[in-house]
């Protein structure tokens, strides 16, 4: 059985959360998803911001980690905002809440959420379970 799924998933985290991102993304590359993690892909000297948008053009989903530094993180809102404004992450865009905070957009409330509370693990295989169900219409898309 083929390890991957074909599913890009970008994770979209402050610096204060790069810990529990890689967590996450070592979560669902186990499950067979190919993670993004701008953190850890990229290195000094490489122009981020290309690289970034290269990323979010490859992904199939995004995931957010909501805390209080993320909603300050010009970076992270940059990137929200690229995912509510592409059609490609309609539905495809997951938030999930590393600690609450109420200043983030609007429109994420909308959302399907996905809360840590104290079960990193148990908060992985959820989102790993959300975005194989995002990923189910691709393969029947796929198949006709």
């Amino acid at each position: 059985m083929d390890k991957t799924n074909g599913m890009q998933v970008f994770i979209s985290h402050a610096h204060s959360d790069a810990g529990l991102a890689r967590q996450l993304s070592q979560q669902l590359e186990t499950q067979g998803f190919q993670v993004f993690d701008p953190a850890v892909e990229l290195l000094p000297g490489d122009n981020w911001h290309l690289e970034t948008g290269k990323a979010l053009e490859a992904s199939n989903a995004m995931v957010v980690l909501i805390s209080p530094e993320a909603a300050r993180s010009q970076s992270v809102q940059g990137e929200i905002q690229y995912a509510l404004g592409s059609e490609r992450f309609k539905g495809r865009l997951i938030p999930v809440e590393v600690e609450p905070t109420q200043d983030f957009p609007w429109i994420l409330r909308r959302l399907r959420w996905i809360k840590i509370e104290s079960d990193l693990a148990e908060a992985g295989q959820r989102l790993a379970r959300i975005l194989q169900a995002i990923r189910e219409p691709d393969l029947h898309a796929g198949a006709h």
